[in-house]
This record gives structure tokens, C-alpha cells and sequence, in this order.
């Protein structure tokens, strides 16, 4: 049964756009969206046990694979240096209420001179069926768009995973076409796959930022 959510208006601390968005923490929508923390002992677990889930990975092939603590951490390390440098904003999803960490969302390859960027997300297990990745991608595609000032954001996922199309198009990511051979095979790095291309624009409308489908 759906249950409809009272709209909350997305708020943001940043800082102004010409510096780096490391330490933005996003509001809204019932999460709290702040860096992840390479130092913190349950951040580290928590990315290790996210990018180890069988869904993500049908779903995603990172080019280096985390299957230890010393992996993740070093991860999260990578991230928060890349992050420093203007490059990406990663943020671990939290319930605004709990602190409970829900999954991940990054704005990542920030381009500042074409004012573009790609964003990507996963969600613990037990978080699906709650819109928690809709909300997050409503709040994130905001705050890049509107307060970091990029132009167009893309989101590319596997075709054949239809749950990230329907996420896409409902925070108004629009399907622009098939990438042929443009992301690794499950679990291989000597085969591809095709991959869906939506994207969003500054110009685009503000998609409808109340009840977002629990169901996802």
C-alpha cells in the first residue's frame, strides 16, 4: 500500500560553486545525504557490504573490485581525495530520522568548462521498496543542478534493469538511447554490455518532489 509522504522542500549547505563541494550534506525528503568518512569504521563496512551485494553486482563491475575492509577503505579514501578535488561529490544516504545508513549516491566526472557530470547509486537490500534511491536522486540531481551550477547530469544503467529506468524518468532523467558495448559485462572486464543513456537538464522542469513511489 502506498503511503503519500507531506513534500519537504530540499535544503543544502554549501559552499559558493567555485570551490569544492566536499563537505556538502544535503536535506530533504525524509534522508540526510553527507560525505562518506574513509576514517569511519562503519562507513567502511557499510561500503563493503553494499558494493558485495549480488544485485550490485549483476548490475555494476568496478574496475577494481572491493572483497575486504583494506579495499573499501582505500575506496572511500580514493573518493574523499577525488572529492577534495572538485572531480566528484560521493554521499552516503542516511534516514533523516535514525542516521541508519540507506546506500550511496555520487555526482561523479564533474566537468566544470561543459558544465557536465554523470550520477550513480545503490541501496542496501533492506532499503528497496521505500523510494529511498527516487528521494535521493530528487535531492542530488537538485542540488547539482541548481547550487553547483552543472548544466546537464547523466544517469547510464545496464539495459535489462528496469527498476533504474523507471527511477530515471520519474526524477525526470529522459531516455535519450542505447549505448551500444558501453559498460563491462557482469563480473567480466573482456566483455561489455549495452547501456541506457538518460539524462537531465538546469533547463529541464522540476519534476513533482512529493510521494515518490514506495514501491522502488
Amino acid at each position: 500500500m502506498a503511503h503519500t509522504r507531506k513534500p519537504t522542500r530540499p535544503r543544502t549547505r554549501t559552499r559558493p560553486r567555485s570551490q569544492s563541494p566536499t563537505l556538502t550534506e544535503l536535506h530533504g525528503h525524509g534522508l540526510h545525504l553527507l560525505p562518506w568518512d574513509p576514517a569511519s569504521h562503519s562507513d567502511v563496512e557499510a561500503w563493503l557490504r553494499g558494493t558485495t551485494d549480488p544485485e550490485f553486482q549483476r548490475w555494476n563491475t568496478p574496475i577494481r573490485p572491493v572483497t575486504d575492509l583494506d579495499g573499501a577503505r582505500e575506496v572511500l579514501r580514493g573518493r574523499a581525495e577525488r572529492a577534495a578535488e572538485g572531480a566528484t561529490a560521493p554521499f552516503r544516504i542516511a534516514d533523516a530520522g535514525t542516521g541508519t545508513t540507506l546506500g550511496h549516491i555520487a555526482v561523479n566526472d564533474i566537468r566544470p568548462v561543459l558544465g557536465v557530470a554523470r550520477v550513480g547509486y545503490w541501496v542496501f537490500p533492506e532499503a528497496r521498496g521505500q523510494g529511498v534511491a527516487t528521494r535521493a536522486l530528487l535531492l542530488t540531481a537538485h542540488w547539482a543542478l541548481a547550487e553547483l551550477g552543472l548544466h546537464r547530469l547523466e544517469l547510464d544503467h545496464a539495459v535489462g534493469h528496469d527498476a533504474s529506468c523507471r527511477i530515471a524518468e520519474r526524477c525526470g532523467f529522459r531516455l535519450e538511447g542505447t549505448m551500444r558495448g558501453a559498460i563491462f559485462a557482469a563480473g567480466r572486464h573482456d566483455a561489455f554490455r549495452d547501456a541506457h543513456l538518460h539524462a537531465r537538464l538546469a533547463t529541464d522542469p522540476e519534476p513533482p518532489a512529493s510521494s515518490p513511489d514506495p514501491r522502488t
